[in-house]
């Protein structure tokens, strides 16, 4: 059993940057692919970004190329996501997400997902 517990969330000015944090424990974390969703208010919860824990190879969602990063350390058994040059439209809850084998990661589809996180809020308002 894999615990994912989020962090970083907060209000931020557009414009700013913000680094959210996945903390993962539990079983053997090394073939795990982790990935970071989203759901803003009224929409539906997309993928924004998955990685692999291996070797970090990373998949992002066409639409969150450049903004977004996803990155890991895997002594810290956490994975992170830096957003930059927030934007209004980025308030929303994000999520992080822990799969197995990959399949559902790699295209970032939340409901194939094996093991949940509970969120954080990033609120982006001047």
């Amino acid at each position: 059993q894999v615990q994912l517990v989020e962090s970083g969330g907060g209000l931020v000015q557009p414009g700013g940057s913000l680094r959210l944090s996945c903390a993962a424990s539990g079983a053997a974390l090394d073939n795990l692919h982790i990935g970071w969703f989203r759901q803003a208010p009224g929409k539906e919860r997309e993928g924004v970004a998955c990685i692999r824990i291996r070797d970090g190879v990373t998949v992002y969602a066409d639409s969150m190329e450049g903004r977004f990063t996803i990155s890991r350390n895997n002594a810290k058994d956490t994975v992170y996501l830096q957003i930059n040059s927030l934007k209004p439209e980025d308030t929303a809850f994000y999520y992080c997400a822990a799969e197995r084998y990959g399949s559902s990661c790699v295209f970032l589809r939340y409901s194939g997902m094996d093991y949940y996180g509970k969120g954080t809020l990033v609120t982006v308002s001047s």
